[in-house]
């Protein structure tokens, strides 16, 4: 627990915690921090200049967030708040027919990975949607 061994020094320290503070603090200068659901967010942000990236639970996977934070009904209704934003969006999801469906008004685009899971490093091939109402920067996807 906390890493203690007999053999080796704590890996917390109050001497080395100071520095970390202070380099956090100065990376956070500025961010806002709220307790929004994804639809107030967008609602709150939106403007022309505004990139938003989402990343939902997976389809299938509603609950994984929590109960109740985040149901199948949702993903309809992120596409229809989405197709009347003033600004750009970028969203990563799984890739399944209800999905393509869903955000089919959009720019869908296919990536195909491998991934690692868990401490046996098991592999397993999957495809994800990465999708926008912008093309990408070249070289971004």
């Amino acid at each position: 627990m906390f890493g203690v061994s007999p053999a080796h020094s704590p890996r917390f320290s109050l001497a080395k915690l100071e520095p970390i503070l202070e380099a956090a603090s100065e990376r956070l200068d500025g961010v806002v921090f709220e307790s929004l659901d994804w639809s107030g967010l967008i609602r709150r942000y939106d403007t022309a200049d505004t990139l938003f990236y989402l990343d939902p639970p997976y389809h299938g996977g509603e609950t994984d967030y929590g109960k109740g934070m985040f149901a199948r009904d949702d993903f309809a209704r992120m596409a229809g708040q989405l197709a009347g934003n003033k600004g750009k969006f970028i969203l990563s999801i799984n890739d399944t027919p209800e999905i393509r469906e869903v955000f089919a008004a959009f720019i869908l685009d296919e990536v195909r990975l491998t991934y690692t899971v868990g401490r046996q490093a098991s592999e397993q091939k999957a495809r994800e949607l990465i999708i926008s109402n912008a093309d990408a920067p070249a070289g971004l996807l």
